[in-house]
This record gives C-alpha cells, sequence and structure tokens, in this order.
C-alpha cells in the first residue's frame, strides 16, 4: 500500500526592495494613456450594386433543361438463378441448381 503525502512547495524568491521599488517607479512611469475613439457619424445602409458592377442581374448557367428521370426497375430476366435459399440464420444465397439446394437443405449449424 502506498501513501502520498504532499510535498512542500518552493516559496518564491522575492529581489531586493531597491529593485522592486525602482521597477514599480518604471512601471507608473510607463502607464498607456486611454486611446478614445473619435466620434463615427452613423453608418447608413444601401442595397444598391457594389461599385462597379455593370449588370445588375447575372443570368443562371444552362444546362440544357433536362429533368432527370427514374431508372428502370432492375429486374432478373434470365434462367441461371432457381431461386434464393436462407443457408444460416437470414444469409440469403442464391441457388443455381438442384444438387446447391439438396446441399443447402441438408446443412446443420
Amino acid at each position: 500500500m502506498m501513501i502520498y503525502t504532499r510535498t512542500a512547495k518552493s516559496k518564491r524568491k522575492l529581489k531586493p526592495k531597491a529593485e522592486r521599488e525602482q521597477y514599480q517607479q518604471w512601471l507608473d512611469s510607463h502607464k498607456p494613456t486611454k486611446f478614445i475613439k473619435p466620434i463615427q457619424e452613423k453608418f447608413t445602409y444601401s442595397l444598391s450594386a457594389p461599385a462597379g458592377r455593370e449588370s445588375k442581374h447575372i443570368p443562371s448557367l444552362n444546362t440544357g433543361n433536362v429533368a432527370a428521370t427514374k431508372p428502370a426497375p432492375k429486374v432478373y430476366t434470365g434462367d441461371k438463378v432457381l431461386g434464393i435459399a436462407t443457408l444460416h440464420k437470414s444469409n440469403a444465397v442464391p441457388v443455381f441448381n438442384s444438387q446447391e439446394a439438396v446441399d443447402i437443405s441438408s446443412m446443420r449449424r
């Protein structure tokens, strides 16, 4: 079992009093003066076109006006797949011949 104890913090070492007073006098003589902002007139907003813009209307890009259509549904039209079998739990497996159907039906966990 470990017992943790507090270690003593080291005390801050002060500079000599004469040096601290000299530094404080220097700080006092160099205090920043307040900066007074000039009084500005209220800004008026105008909703006009910015300077340098010749036209007031920019037309959108013409992409040919072609509408997107729904693709044809994908339907199996061949005769290679006999059906779909469940191999394990909800694992659907395509069956291509009768031997595969027999194998899948005879499989156990």
